[in-house]
């Protein structure tokens, strides 16, 4: 199984009862297939960078799940068939999260061998002040 994200955004104009019963036909699907769905979040509505059939705004909504990818692609066919959504995309992020795990460990092993620091010494009595050259010594309070 990989862990992927899907995010699509939803007409604006798309009531609330539409977006659930969207959102539950992807889960359905997901959980038909033995996947399982980690997350789900409403970003609510937000304006695109540009016009997407004749929409300034949109809905977003992001999905993370784990899958094979045969289940992928039938997301992908519902989304780009299913009137109400504007645009989508998947992307598989179990690779980057590895990567981070990897990256983690190799931190850590390297603070280990690292040699603790140097205790702090104390601090040292304040010098005086001193004047530029010419002027008198002035003298602390």
């Amino acid at each position: 199984m990989r862990i992927y994200e899907e995010l699509f955004i939803v007409r604006p104009d798309a009531s609330e009862e539409v977006i659930d019963s969207l959102i539950g036909q992807l889960e359905s699907v997901i959980g038909e297939e033995g996947g399982l769905v980690d997350k789900v979040d409403k970003w609510g509505l937000r304006k695109l960078a540009y016009r997407v059939m004749k929409h300034d705004e949109g809905f977003y909504v992001l999905i993370q799940f784990q899958a094979d990818p045969g289940v992928v692609k039938e997301l992908e066919r519902r989304l780009r068939v299913s009137e109400d959504v504007l645009k989508f995309l998947t992307v598989r992020i179990d690779e980057h999260l590895r990567w981070l795990e990897k990256r983690k460990k190799i931190r850590e092993k390297r603070a280990l061998r690292r040699p603790p620091p140097p205790p702090v010494a104390p601090a040292l009595p304040a010098e005086p002040v001193h004047a530029a050259p010419g002027e008198p010594l002035k003298e602390e309070k």
